[in-house]
C-alpha cells in the first residue's frame, strides 16, 4: 500500500505594514527582497513605459524658492467682481448645480483664472489663489463663491461620494461625528497626518476657511519624478505598480476592485491611488476575507511615498487661500495639525472630474459630514 503526503500550502498573509509608512520596516523589506533576488533593479520596465519623463510638471520642491512663483494675489478690482457675481447668481434664483462661468461672470479675473488652468494641464501643476475674505460671507454665499471662481479654472464638477455631494469638509470630526456609522475610516477627518495620495479626478482645488493653531501643512510632489527615480533605479517596482492591485472598498458592493496603480496614457505618467484601501486606517481595517497584497506591492507603496515625500514642496496655506492641483500629474500629502478654540483648520475640497456630473445631480452640504458611498457606508 502507498501513502502519499499532501503538501501543505500557507495561506497568503498581509504585509506588515500600515497607513503610515515606516520608513525601518520598508528599507529592511527592501533588503530581504532584495537579498533574495539581486537582479531585481535590472528588470525590464514594462513595453509600453518610458525610461523618463520630461516636462514642467516634472521638478523637485528645491525647485521652486519663492511663493511668488505659483500665487497669484486678488486685487481689490478682483474682490468686487467677485461680489458682483455672487449678487448676479443669486438674483438667477437657480439651485448651486447651476453654478458657471456665464453664471458667475467675473470680467478681468476670468482670462486670468483661464491662463492658471493652462499652468495646472501644461505647465508645473498647481497654483494658489490669494485671498477670499471668508470673514465677510456666510458659509452658503462662501460655496457659491468657491464654486463660481472654481468654474472658471475646470468647466465641471465630479460627485465626491455616492450621495452627489460635489463638495466636503476636510476637518477634525473625530469628536462632532463620534457614532458616525462604520466610524471614521480616513485621515482626512482626523487630526492626523495624510500620506501622499491622489484623489479621482483631474482637478482638485481645496479652498481654507481656516488654518489649525500649529501643523497642518499641505505638501505636493511631482508624480512625472517620483516615476523617473523608480524607472532609473527600481525599474521591477514599475513593473508591479503597473499590474492589477486589489483595493479594498469598505462595505462597499462588490468588496474589492481591481486594477493598476500606475498608468501611461497619451504620453503622461499617472498614479492612481489611496493607501488606506491596501493597509486599512485607524478602526477602518483592510479587509480580512479579501486577498492580501503582496510584499513587492508593500515595498512600492512605500517606495512612492517615501520618494514623493523627498522630493516635495510645502505650501504655506493661509486663510481663505484656494489652492489648485492636477491630480494626474502630482501627488498630495498633509501634515498632522493641532486645533485650538480660535482655529479649527477647514478645508471645502472641489474635484473637477474625469466625467461631469449634470446640475441636478448636484448636492452642496454646508455642514461638514462623512463622505458616503451609494449604499450608505463610508468612503
Amino acid at each position: 500500500m502507498t501513502y502519499t503526503q499532501a503538501e501543505t500550502i500557507a495561506p497568503a498573509v498581509q504585509p506588515d505594514i500600515s497607513y503610515h509608512p515606516d520608513e525601518l520596516k520598508y528599507k529592511q523589506r527592501t533588503a530581504r527582497r532584495l537579498a533574495d533576488n539581486p537582479n531585481l533593479p535590472l528588470t525590464s520596465l514594462p513595453s509600453n513605459f518610458p525610461r523618463k519623463v520630461e516636462g514642467p510638471i516634472v521638478w523637485e520642491g528645491k525647485d521652486w524658492t519663492s511663493e511668488d512663483q505659483w500665487v497669484f494675489h486678488l486685487t481689490p478690482t478682483h474682490l468686487q467682481e467677485i461680489d458682483d457675481a455672487l449678487a448676479h447668481f443669486k438674483g438667477l434664483d437657480k439651485p448651486m448645480g447651476y453654478i458657471s462661468k456665464d453664471t458667475f461672470p467675473l470680467p478681468t479675473l476670468s482670462s486670468i483664472l483661464e491662463s492658471s488652468a493652462h499652468e495646472l494641464y501644461s505647465g508645473r501643476g498647481f497654483f494658489v489663489l490669494r485671498t477670499i475674505p471668508v470673514d465677510d460671507y456666510t458659509r452658503s454665499d462662501l460655496v457659491i463663491i468657491y464654486a463660481g471662481i472654481s468654474s472658471h479654472v475646470g468647466s465641471a464638477r465630479g460627485k465626491q461620494d455616492g450621495t452627489g455631494a460635489v463638495i466636503a469638509h476636510i476637518k477634525d470630526l473625530t469628536v462632532s461625528h463620534a457614532h458616525e456609522k462604520g466610524g471614521i475610516g480616513n485621515a482626512a477627518y482626523t487630526t492626523d497626518k495624510q500620506v501622499f495620495h491622489t484623489d479621482v479626478g483631474d482637478l482638485i482645488a481645496l479652498m481654507a476657511l481656516q488654518t489649525a493653531a500649529e501643523g497642518g501643512v499641505s505638501r505636493i510632489s511631482s508624480t512625472g519624478h517620483v516615476y523617473n527615480e523608480l524607472a532609473a533605479t527600481r525599474p521591477d517596482l514599475i513593473q508591479t505598480l503597473s499590474e492589477p492591485w486589489i483595493l479594498d472598498t469598505f462595505g462597499g458592493q462588490p468588496g474589492y476592485t481591481t486594477r493598476p496603480l500606475l498608468y501611461h496614457e497619451d504620453g503622461h505618467i499617472i498614479i492612481q491611488y489611496s493607501r488606506r484601501h491596501f493597509t486599512g486606517y485607524n478602526i477602518q481595517l483592510r479587509s480580512p476575507d479579501i486577498p492580501p497584497i503582496t510584499e513587492a506591492q508593500a515595498e512600492a507603496l512605500d517606495a512612492v511615498h517615501f520618494l514623493a515625500e523627498k522630493y516635495s514642496l510645502g505650501l504655506n496655506f493661509q486663510k481663505g487661500d484656494i489652492q489648485y492641483i492636477n491630480s494626474l500629474g502630482l501627488l498630495h500629502a498633509r501634515d498632522a495639525f493641532r486645533d485650538d478654540t480660535e482655529h479649527v483648520r477647514h478645508l471645502i475640497p472641489v474635484v473637477a472630474p474625469l466625467y461631469s456630473v449634470t446640475p441636478e445631480e448636484q448636492r452642496f452640504p454646508i455642514e461638514p459630514e462623512i463622505r458616503r458611498k451609494a449604499n450608505g457606508a463610508t468612503k
